[in-house]
Formats: structure tokens, C-alpha cells, sequence
């Protein structure tokens, strides 16, 4: 009986959670394949550095050949992140024969179908679940469960620290900075958290969602992103008087063969399932043409968890290993990109607009909107103390993008207009 041996590159805390995974677990791990697995090598920066997890004499190296280059390394876990460096990694692991498994959402976000390609001509495996949604299954339900479905839609909280972020603000009335420097200290947000707070890293995860949901290869160029960096308290207690709930929301959408791929603070209807996730946790919302609609909900992040979902990948990994199937589970995406112009990008819409106090005004704002053939559903008018000002805030009836941001425009050329403080997509069930 083979001994399965594993190579692993990074020693962080998802890596410090597979090794733990695959020695706690490795009776039920030989239960599923039929053989032992270990680790054999592990790549680290520094072979001194204390560890969380106890390791055997021998098994660190600083080397990237010493795991790379190895004949008896039948599988690589890519747990270090990066790019560059990391795909020439890879690439030279599928090369020697190495199957892949990876958590790299920024890797596969952006080099993706190369990595497949070369794996596919070499007869290796390369699986990523682990990058999308820790350890929610949301790869493999999409692949292997929703197969024979047409996906027309997919909309998610893919990334955790934002949704704490605007959880602890929607609960307890506080503000973005304080609830950010908050998410720091806890550990749920990065010392620099541009990536999160803007909404890069769910543009990433959704890069890779809508390039396996819609078979469809798409660029993260694609993706229409923006953060929740200037989301207010106000902003969210008018939503609530709405009854709504604000989320950074990751949206893919299929009309037709047309596709739009976006990411932004998005106001849901309370009664909307996405609506109730809260803190770190993350969901992925799916609509196909047969099943109708589904949600995969779990934790997104963290050392055990998304540990889980890369041990997965190395199970199923083996699988294929032992019947001789590896490389035959890469599918090309089966339509070629075509995305939607911002005339066939619907949504209903929040607005809040700050305008001088004053007799026609409100007139003057509506026939913008009637001018563009966009209706409202809600309307709130209330009095600001200060400068004798009023604040609207409306919600629209659905408007194409096109009309939408026309209509921004010009309710800037009203003079009574001094600004529109905010204004967000709005999603009802």
C-alpha cells in the first residue's frame, strides 16, 4: 500500500491547520483513499521560527526544490500565497507531474486558466476550493452538484471581514473607523485592509465563481468593484427604516448569453436570506433554471476551516490518483465572454441627497428621474438642523446603470442639490 506523500509550501495558519487535519484525521483520510498519507516536506522562510504545531525533525526546508524536485512528492498544497513567485511554483510542480492543490484566490483570480491549462497537459489534478469561502463547498457544489443545471445567477458575502465590520455597525449603531480598528486588533481584518475593505479581495472570489458558474472565462478587469470604506451610520439607520440590511454583496448575473459580474455595499431586504449572515461568516446565494434556489453557508476564513476544504481537494486528489483519472476533471469554459452593456444592467436603487430647503426643489428632482423613466417605491423627506437643509432619501423602482448614472449627473446641475451623500444598489427577495 503506496504511502501518498505531500509537499507544502507555507506554514501559516491555514498550513499549520492541514498539517494538524492530516495527522488527527488520517484514519478517516485512509478510510476515503485506501492508503496512509503524509507530509514529507514543508516550505518556510525560517526553519527556527516557533510553530503552533509540533513537527518531526527534518521536515522544513527553505528550499523550494527540496519539494519541487522531489520524485517520491506525488501532491504540492500551495498554502503560502502570493503571486509571481508562487505561480512559477506551481508551474513547475505541475510540470515535474506534481498534482496542485491550492487556497490562492488571488493566483487563480488572475492566472487561473493558465495554471489549468498547463496542468491539463501534464495529466495533473489542480483543485483551489479553499480560495473561494474557506470551508464552504461552494467550488464542488457548483462543478459536481449544480453540473447539469444552467446557473442564471449568483450573489454572496464572500468575504468575512467586511461583514463584521458592517454586522458590529448594524447592531450597535457604531462607526466604520471604529468598528474596522475594532476588526484589527480581533484579527478579522488586516493591518492594511484596502484589499477587504474595497472590495478587492470578494472581486477576486467572484472572478473565479462566475468563471466556473456561467462556464464563462472571466477577468477580474471584468468585475465592476467598490468597498464599503464610506458606509455610514446614517446610511445604515435609514436602511433599517426601510428595512433593509446593508452587505458587501459579490453579484453575477446571466441574461441570455450576456453576462455582469460586480461587487459593492448593497442594501437587502430583511427578509432576504443573505440578510441574516452575520460577523465573519459568508454565503453564497444560487439561482439555476431546474434546482430553483440554493444557499451554501459557512464559515470564510480561518485556520481550521479552510484547512478542511484544502484536505478535500487532497482526498479527491487521491481518488483520481488511485483509479488513474488525474487531469481529466479541467473543463474550458464553454461559452465565449460576452458581457452586458450598462443599458441591460438593471437594479432598483438607494439615494440619499442632501438639498436646500426649499419650495420646488423636490419637483425639480423628480422630473430628473421622470425625464430618465426611472419611478420611486420609497420616499423619506426629513429636516437637518443645520444651514436649513433637507434630506431625501429614496429608493427607485428598477433603472438601467445607463439611467442611473445619468441621473447622478444631473441632479449635480441642480443648484439646490449640495450633494448626494450616498447611493447603493437594493436587492429585495
Amino acid at each position: 500500500m503506496k504511502t501518498i506523500s505531500i509537499g507544502l509550501l507555507g506554514l501559516g495558519t491555514v498550513g499549520s491547520g492541514v498539517v494538524q487535519i492530516i495527522k488527527n484525521h488520517q484514519d478517516k483520510i485512509m478510510h476515503q483513499v485506501g492508503c496512509p498519507v503524509e507530509i514529507k516536506k514543508i516550505l518556510v522562510k525560517d526553519v527556527h521560527k516557533q510553530r503552533s504545531v509540533e513537527l518531526e525533525p527534518g521536515l522544513l526546508t527553505t528550499e523550494p526544490d527540496d519539494i519541487l524536485r522531489d520524485d517520491e512528492i506525488d501532491v504540492v498544497i500551495e498554502v503560502m500565497g502570493g503571486i509571481h513567485g508562487t505561480k512559477d511554483y506551481l508551474i513547475t510542480a505541475l510540470r515535474q507531474g506534481k498534482h496542485v492543490v491550492t487556497a490562492n484566490k488571488d493566483l487563480m483570480a488572475l492566472h487561473g486558466s493558465e495554471l489549468l491549462t498547463v496542468a491539463s497537459e501534464h495529466g495533473c489534478d489542480l483543485f483551489y476550493e479553499a480560495s473561494v469561502g474557506g470551508g464552504i463547498p461552494i467550488l464542488r457544489g457548483l462543478v459536481d452538484g449544480l453540473a447539469s443545471d444552467r446557473i442564471t445567477q449568483m450573489m454572496g458575502i464572500v468575504n468575512g471581514t467586511t461583514n463584521y465590520i458592517l454586522t458590529k455597525m448594524s447592531t450597535e449603531g457604531r462607526s466604520y473607523g471604529e468598528v474596522l480598528k475594532e476588526a484589527q486588533e480581533l484579527g478579522f481584518a488586516e493591518a492594511d485592509p484596502t484589499s477587504d475593505v474595497e472590495g478587492l479581495d470578494a472581486a477576486r472570489k467572484m472572478t473565479i465563481l462566475a468563471t466556473l458558474g456561467f462556464s464563462m472565462h472571466i477577468d477580474l478587469d471584468d468585475v465592476k468593484v467598490s468597498g464599503i470604506s464610506n458606509v455610514t451610520e446614517e446610511d445604515i439607520r435609514y436602511g433599517k427604516q426601510l428595512g433593509y440590511t446593508m452587505k458587501l454583496i459579490g453579484y453575477a448575473h446571466r441574461e441570455g448569453e450576456k453576462v455582469e459580474v460586480s461587487v459593492a455595499p448593497t442594501f437587502l431586504s430583511d427578509n432576504h436570506p443573505l440578510a441574516s449572515v452575520q460577523n465573519e461568516y459568508n454565503a453564497v446565494y444560487v439561482y439555476g433554471e431546474a434546482v430553483g434556489e440554493t444557499m451554501f453557508y459557512g464559515p470564510g476564513a480561518g485556520s481550521l476551516p479552510t484547512a478542511t476544504a484544502v484536505v478535500s481537494d487532497l482526498v479527491a486528489v487521491i481518488k483520481n490518483l488511485r483509479i488513474g483519472v488525474n487531469g481529466k476533471s479541467a473543463v474550458t469554459p464553454q461559452y465565449p465572454k460576452q458581457l452586458k452593456d450598462d443599458s441591460e444592467k438593471y437594479s432598483k436603487y438607494f439615494l440619499r441627497i442632501h438639498v436646500q430647503d426649499e419650495v420646488g426643489v423636490f419637483a425639480d428632482i423628480t422630473a430628473i428621474f421622470a425625464r430618465n423613466g426611472v419611478s420611486f417605491e420609497k420616499i423619506l423627506q426629513l429636516p437637518i438642523k443645520k444651514n436649513e437643509t433637507s434630506e431625501i432619501v429614496l429608493v427607485t423602482h428598477q433603472a438601467s446603470l445607463t439611467n442611473y448614472d445619468q441621473i447622478l449627473v444631473e441632479l449635480y446641475d441642480v443648484p439646490a442639490v449640495k450633494e448626494v451623500k450616498s447611493a447603493y444598489r437594493v436587492v429585495r427577495k
